[in-house]
């Protein structure tokens, strides 16, 4: 089940939130909780037993991390036993199909038998729920966090439908007090309904449009695809993945704020990023402060040697690809812009970019995304390789031309200016400036505060009717994490 379904919008959400706002302040951990399994088991059926294993071993780890440290000792034992259990589900579930198809390459190469085995099904949002599980360990035993003796309180942490998914993913320690107490008001309320809809546009307005361009450009043989058509690619699938990733990260915080919860924010614009370490500010912003505090500063982080910095960032920046997809144009990427973040710290470099204009560097920025995505998009490593040669090869004839303009159509023109100018500040900052100059003097103040509700009621509602009528109507709706 996914946000952008009507089972989900018309079936599941509402009728989990009669029942959540019927229910007593003690009962809702309990309702949502039985939420968020049904919908995990919608969709994955047997394996949220999968999700109750995990759920239920890192409950008993905390515990014991709890029990050791109030005896004196550090619960290292237990936290160690805690990190690899979860890392060993995650690899078994993530990567056993990924290492054998490799071991049997090599198997294949030196002329011996490949290994026989059956499939092993990736669940769907392992990734995220294994990271929040592994969170809670850690934030208990680094004392950042009590240890939740409920149950039904760390199950629900791990398993809380909004984020469950596609994120973002939220810290223990962050929401910890939420958990346990928390009060619904009707301000949050709204605003959440408010960021779920714009969330929902950016998913099926946006994101879906542009994927669809995406989705055909990179379905050709690369060898073929002229430049033009080629960056029309690259830069569709970099806005697609964008609106995609931050529209669900804006329908999880907006689901979240509904039922109380406050998330933090995911993405600040990342396509207006000043660097590629700017960039990482911005973009996916739980799992890159994930992997800082929980492992960059635990390996040295930037306090050791320059060479021991490189290493730790080539790591994390290999095992951030590794934990996006089971492949090796991931991994790539990864090392890709591991590779990038050590090119800015060089010292040359660093004063380049505070010396160069604003536009320039911009434009370096989003060149190395753009080039980036190609590798996350790929099929193969291959495939990317000559993707990436046919954006620079002019001399490619233009077979493909009336096909194109056939598969698209103007909705695509001008959802393409829309996502441009979204992916920076500018809306907001004019709807900031609307909104100051409709309230400012004495008399104009009500006038401009009925303009500006009356301004959002009917955007959020046209956007949320379209969006509607987009689904209903079958129209392209991809679900892009069905790797993570």
């Amino acid at each position: 089940m996914v946000f952008s379904s009507t089972i989900f919008l018309f079936f599941f959400l509402p009728l989990v939130l009669v029942v959540y706002f019927l229910t007593g302040t003690k009962g809702r951990n309990s309702i949502l909780l039985l939420a968020s399994l049904l919908f995990y088991a919608w969709g994955e059926n047997i394996f949220v037993l999968l999700m109750l294993f995990s759920i239920g071993l890192n409950y008993l780890f905390g515990l014991s991390i709890g029990k050791s440290q109030e005896s004196g000792k550090t619960g290292k034992i237990a936290l160690t036993l805690a990190i690899a259990a979860n890392l060993g589900l995650l690899a078994f579930f993530k990567y056993c199909n990924f290492a054998v198809e490799n071991i049997n390459r090599l198997l294949l190469f030196m002329q011996q038998q490949p290994i026989q085995i059956s499939d092993v099904h990736l669940p769907i949002g392992i990734s995220f729920f294994t990271f929040q599980a592994m969170s809670y360990v850690i934030d208990v035993y680094r004392k950042e966090a009590k240890v939740q003796k409920n149950p039904i309180n760390i199950a629900l942490y791990i398993s809380l439908f909004p984020q469950l998914i596609a994120g973002p993913i939220v810290r223990y320690h962050d929401i910890a007090n939420q958990i346990t107490n928390r009060v619904v008001r009707s301000p949050d309320v709204v605003a959440g309904i408010q960021r779920f809809i714009i969330g929902l546009g950016k998913k099926v307005l946006i994101a879906n449009v542009m994927g669809r361009t995406a989705d055909y450009i990179f379905s050709l043989p690369a060898e073929t695809i002229p430049p033009y058509l080629a960056w029309m690619g690259a830069i569709s699938y970099s806005l697609q993945i964008y609106y995609d990733f931050s529209g669900y990260s804006d329908m999880a915080i907006g689901l979240g704020r509904i039922f109380g919860f406050k998330f933090l924010e995911n993405f600040n614009y990342p396509y207006f990023a000043s660097s590629i370490k700017d960039f990482w500010r911005r973009w996916h912003i739980s799992l890159s402060s994930w992997f800082r505090d929980y492992l960059y500063i635990p390996l040295g982080g930037s306090r050791q040697s320059t060479a021991r910095t490189y290493v730790n960032l080539i790591l994390v920046f290999f095992l951030c690809g590794l934990w996006h997809g089971a492949s090796w144009t991931f991994v790539v990427w990864g090392l890709y812009h591991g590779s990038f973040l050590i090119i800015e710290r060089w010292r040359p470099v660093t004063r380049l970019l505070q010396i160069l204009p604003r536009t320039v560097v911009h434009m370096y920025v989003l060149l190395v995304v753009i080039v980036g995505w190609v590798f996350f998009r790929a099929e193969s490593f291959s495939y990317a390789l000559g993707y990436l040669k046919a954006m620079v090869t002019f001399s490619t004839p233009s077979m493909y031309n009336s096909q194109l303009f056939l598969n698209m159509n103007q909705e695509y023109y001008l959802i393409f200016v829309l996502a441009v100018v979204g992916a920076t500040p500018t809306t907001k900052n004019l709807y900031a400036y609307l909104e100051r100059s409709l309230r400012s003097g004495t008399g104009a103040a009500s006038i401009g505060q009925t303009v500006v509700v009356a301004g959002e009621f009917f955007a959020l509602a046209g956007i949320f009717l379209y969006s509607i009528a987009s689904i209903m109507g079958g129209a392209y709706n991809p679900f892009l994490y069905f790797r993570f």
